[in-house]
């Protein structure tokens, strides 16, 4: 899948994301498709995971406690190696997924004003100029303050970047044309491969989560569906770099890939902003880019 327009800028896209690990466990394939097939891919993870759990077993020792932001940073270098993406700190402080009633620790990420957390997303997007920008929806996709947070920041960045009266210093504007929410781990995901699971007389492990899942929960529909499955073992090779984070056979490891590959080949997103046209449903995030690069680069070319 190539440009048409092959002596123009190369195609750009941006996924923001909370901590080290949540490039490769959201979007990971997706991620290392474009940048097989050429597109600029940059990740920009917004704190340094310095308050997350060990959650392999095997790693779970004091040294690795000790120096688990290091260990997080080395992970993160790894993941992107292996999707074939650059990758950037925003530097933030994680802060942590709490209990009810538990106070947010002093100065972490979620506590920042939302203008303020913005300014180094801005400055990266000025920067970088992605024509696509890739985040989570108003729920985080699950509640942790940090995901939230990340959702404000990327919404804002997006809104203000092309702006010239807005983030006066954070670099000459450029307006990316088009913002995408995840739509990783659905209901109708978890419950379609649990269905194929079983009915190949299979221990899915997911049932208990479809049982404990809120019928309550409203997100975004899924507007863009990318196929991707040929890009499933480099995600997993990514999660796994992840190792303080990521058990092997466990969680979103244990099930089987053939069978994920059969019910499932695509990852899934909705499209909250575009600037171009475009027909829903998708299966790029690129159309509406890629079928007229000449237009979307002069719509989204900086000042000087």
């Amino acid at each position: 899948m190539n440009l048409r327009v092959t002596d123009a800028e190369p195609v750009r896209l941006l996924a923001v994301h909370a901590h080290p690990d949540d490039e490769s466990s959201k979007g990971a394939a997706t991620l290392a498709r474009y940048a097989a097939e050429g597109v600029d891919v940059l990740v920009a993870t917004c704190t340094g995971g310095e308050q997350g759990s060990v959650l392999n077993p095997r790693m779970d020792r004091p040294e690795v406690w000790k120096n688990l932001t290091q260990i997080r940073r080395a992970e993160m270098a790894a993941a992107r190696q292996i999707l074939g993406v650059d990758q950037r700190f925003l530097g933030f402080v994680d802060s942590g997924l709490l209990a009810d009633g538990e106070p947010l620790p002093e100065g972490c990420f979620a506590l920042q004003p939302v203008e303020d957390a913005a300014r180094p997303l801005v400055a990266l997007i000025r920067r970088f100029r992605p024509h696509v920008v890739i985040t989570y929806d108003e729920t985080g996709g699950y509640p942790h303050p940090d995901h939230i947070m990340t959702h404000r920041i990327s919404v804002e960045a997006f809104d203000a970047a092309g702006d010239p009266g807005r983030y006066p210093g954070a670099g000459g504007t450029w307006q990316p044309l088009k913002l995408y929410y995840h739509r990783a781990f659905s209901r109708q995901w978890f419950q379609t491969l649990h269905d194929a699971m079983t009915a190949e007389g299979l221990d899915s492990h997911m049932g208990p989560i479809l049982a404990d899942w809120p019928d309550a929960a409203s997100v975004p529909a899924p507007t863009t569906h990318v196929a991707c499955a040929a890009y499933f073992d480099a995600r997993d090779r990514a999660l796994r770099a992840h190792a303080t984070q990521v058990a092997p056979g466990e969680g979103f490891m244990a099930h089987p890939r053939e069978i994920e590959r059969r019910v499932w080949p695509t990852e899934d997103y909705h499209l909250a902003r575009s600037l171009v046209e475009t027909a829903i449903p998708e299966n790029d995030l690129l159309a509406g880019i890629r079928t007229d690069h000449e237009k979307a680069c002069r719509m989204g070319r900086p000042t000087r």
